[in-house]
């Protein structure tokens, strides 16, 4: 891990345990604009927390996460509708410029999409969406969020 994100989770996690813990963003799904519930308990890491307090990945840039993510994306077969680098194949590319949910522009918008599913086919893939005891945490969907974006300029943190 880097010096400048060891640094970065260490003021993260200061910044997250002086807050008042019952602000943080809320989240829409994009099927119908909704209000989508997540456990909050479920982000249990340093930058899970920081995402949930503010909207922003810190995994963004960080080789580890980037080479984690690309094994989770990998592994929950993304690569068949999204292709090896998500820009693309039978369903959309991920990169940008151009996202068929505007909103994926940012970390927040894409988490909603992957987490909760879409109108277009792709199916809810967050914990306790599909089965009640498997499915993606917050923490390895930020670090898949960090390979897409690791593979085009938008940074999602803009």
């Amino acid at each position: 891990m880097s010096k400048n994100l060891v640094f970065v989770l260490f003021f993260s996690f200061i910044l997250v345990a002086c807050s008042d813990s019952s602000q943080s963003i809320s989240f829409i799904k994009t099927t119908d604009g909704s209000t989508l519930n997540i456990d909050r308990e479920l982000f249990d890491t340093v930058a899970a927390k920081h995402f949930l307090a503010t909207g922003e990945n810190l995994y963004i840039g960080d080789a580890e996460a980037i080479k984690y993510g690309k094994k989770r994306y990998n592994l929950w077969s993304c690569t068949q509708c999204h292709g090896p680098t998500a820009k693309g194949q039978v369903g959309p590319g991920l990169i940008g410029p151009d996202f068929r949910y505007p909103k994926d522009a940012t970390n927040k918008g894409m988490f909603e999409t992957i987490w909760a599913g879409t109108n277009g086919g792709m199916g809810a893939k967050g914990f306790g969406l599909m089965v009640p005891d498997d499915g993606i945490t917050p923490d390895e969907l930020l670090q898949i969020i960090a390979f897409i974006r690791s593979n085009g300029k938008i940074t999602g943190n803009e």
